[in-house]
């Protein structure tokens, strides 16, 4: 959804352009072009951070990620469970991180104790928008299961 993004902003950016040229002249142009040009760059190093900074689980932490936007460390001895349902509402309560940017969450994580941030209340739950999830359950139980969970 984000390389999508970016390609919209791409186009964007060539039609804008050739309107503000038109309607205003080229020092508007230049002045959009060059925030046009950085918004892009920034997606663009979003969209592959996703890659170099995935979801990660080891046997003893799980570090849940957005690429270089947010990032939530976990210890596999906190997760209690996944939640199969869940609505807006909860999605907006304090102790929930939603690391799903665009698109609505497939995973939800609770944790027990819960995690505490650098600021603010402690993290109870995290909702991530993830490629497999089925995968993700699965290695998360055979994780569980060792550790005897």
């Amino acid at each position: 959804m984000v390389g999508v993004l970016l390609g919209i902003a791409v186009v964007e950016m060539l039609v804008v352009h050739l309107v503000i040229v038109a309607a205003v002249g080229w020092i508007a142009a230049i002045v959009v072009g060059i925030i046009d040009v950085a918004v892009i760059a920034y997606l663009a190093l979003l969209l592959r951070s996703f890659k170099r900074m995935p979801v990660t689980l080891s046997a003893d932490v799980l570090t849940m990620r957005t690429g270089f936007l947010k990032s939530v460390v976990v210890p596999v001895a906190q997760i209690a469970g996944f939640r199969r349902n869940w609505d807006a509402d909860a999605l907006k309560q304090e102790s929930v991180v939603s690391l799903a940017l665009i698109g609505w969450p497939n995973v939800w994580l609770e944790l027990d104790p819960p995690v505490p941030r650098r600021r603010g209340k402690p993290i109870s739950a995290i909702a991530h928008k993830l490629d497999d999830p089925v995968a993700f359950h699965a290695a998360i139980a055979a994780l569980s299961a060792a550790h005897g969970h």
